[in-house]
């Protein structure tokens, strides 16, 4: 099954798993997720992002050849290290473990793809969503282009070569498990 995303969903299938979802919180949902998009999360990007993190990460070189769908993975990494550290609601409640798995992850993905360590979550979550957009319409060129800042110290051509041969990440898999399993356990506390 792949990512449940809104762009991708036909009208007719505008419904969550367990009934119907009204347009107006589809429309709320799809605004509100930089990353994803993900329904499946009810409106909530940082609940989305890690319910789908195995499904999108525990096995990156299921993206091989998909540099757009590769694209939007690393752009769903730095979206969740940096929500984890920094969102108001989930940052005081996540084991500090995710957290450092988390780090670790985005460290195994920024060392294969040649981003600078130092580079802010949002510029590469930004740069990450143009190529996956770009890729997506088939425009190379504006791929290329979102990926010639310094912070990609790779280049853009090895930057895109590397996206589309992205092998298994095991920070990256562990991250993804954990954060998974983190936000399970903190839906049935709630309960």
């Amino acid at each position: 099954m792949d990512t449940l995303r809104c762009n991708d969903l036909p009208p007719e299938r505008w419904h969550a798993r367990r009934g119907f979802l009204a347009l107006p919180l589809l429309l709320v949902a799809c605004a509100a997720d930089p990353v994803g998009d993900y329904l499946y999360g009810f409106g909530d990007p940082v609940r989305g992002a890690a319910l789908y993190a195995p499904q999108n990460l525990g096995d990156t070189s299921r993206w091989q050849g998909q540099p757009a769908r590769a694209a939007l993975a690393v752009e769903q990494l730095e979206f969740l290290a940096n929500e984890v550290a920094t969102n108001p609601i989930y940052a005081p409640e996540i084991d500090p473990l995710v957290q450092v798995q988390l780090d670790a992850a985005r460290t195994e993905m920024r060392g294969f793809l040649g981003i600078a360590s130092g580079t802010a979550p949002q510029l590469v979550i930004a740069a990450m969503r143009r190529v996956h957009d770009a890729l997506r319409g088939g425009r190379r060129a504006a791929a290329e282009a979102a990926l010639s800042s310094p912070a990609f110290a790779a280049g853009p051509l090895v930057t895109l070569q590397r996206l589309a041969a992205l092998p298994r990440l095991p920070r990256t898999a562990e991250a993804a498990n954990a954060v998974y399993a983190e936000f399970r356990r903190l839906e049935n506390r709630r309960r």
